[in-house]
């Protein structure tokens, strides 16, 4: 049992670490990949968290974390279709979406959400060696175990179903994966099935943004000439991930 709260200790720091280089580069605005990173980051501890639901501290940090993705999901959208645009050499169009991103950056490196997160992130550790010396967990270990065995059993019925919400499998796709990353001696998903997961994370994930973009198309007119062309992409989209969803089930199905 000591071992796991040593692990999530460990993740824990590390993510802390990796939090607190995001925060410096956006306030620099160094490099274009700064806030991806830190969303991915956040999705990172709230994958970690999420087996751990119930304890002390963790509503409260899983709160602050999810407020980071909130107040970024739209940045990252912006900055995922001006990539697409200047795909489509629409540099002109690409770049008034990105107008101002070091202000932007900066904002989120300064904002109060990420203030919360970096504070309740410096606590936790505490609170899971208090949780840890009290023996309040008779198995911390099991407890992840059976936690991310529902996750897993989710995306199978999911997956089974010829009626899938494809945006509700992507998140549990999403979430799966991540959790055996930050869980890999307790997961059931092996390295083979992982990449089909990524695969169908990946091919869902572009369905999603096309998803996206035609929503955008409808209320901004330098968009609306490309709305044909996406329309066409997302039924392909939709053709590509049904059958690598295809593909994920045949593989559970010989497990």
């Amino acid at each position: 049992m000591s071992k796991m709260f040593d692990h999530v200790v460990a993740e824990i720091l590390g993510l802390q670490v990796r939090l607190m280089a995001c925060q410096a580069r956006l306030a620099q605005n160094t490099d274009s990949e700064a806030l991806h990173d830190l969303r991915t980051t956040v999705r990172r501890l709230r994958s970690l968290l999420r087996p751990l639901r119930g304890l002390p501290g963790v509503d409260q940090l899983e709160g602050a974390a999810k407020a980071i993705g909130d107040m970024t999901t739209p940045l990252r959208d912006r900055e995922v279709l001006a990539g697409q645009l200047f795909e489509l050499n629409l540099d002109e169009a690409a770049q008034r979406r990105l107008a101002g991103e070091g202000v932007v950056f900066a904002s989120v490196a300064s904002s109060t959400q990420l203030q919360k997160l970096l504070a309740v992130i410096d606590a936790f550790p505490a609170f899971l060696r208090a949780i840890q010396h009290q023996g309040l967990v008779a198995d911390l270990g099991k407890r992840i175990e059976k936690r991310l065995d529902k996750q897993w059993q989710q995306i199978v019925k999911a997956v089974h179903d010829p009626a899938h919400d494809r945006h509700r499998l992507r998140l549990l796709i999403k979430r799966a994966r991540y959790g055996a990353e930050a869980y890999p001696q307790a997961s059931r998903i092996k390295a083979s099935m992982g990449n089909e997961l990524k695969r169908a994370q990946d091919d869902l994930g572009h369905w999603h943004d096309l998803l996206q973009w035609l929503a955008q198309a409808e209320k901004q007119a330098d968009l609306a000439p490309l709305a044909a062309d996406w329309k066409r992409q997302l039924a392909e989209a939709e053709r590509k991930s049904d059958k690598t969803l295809a593909r994920l089930l045949k593989h559970i199905d010989k497990r």
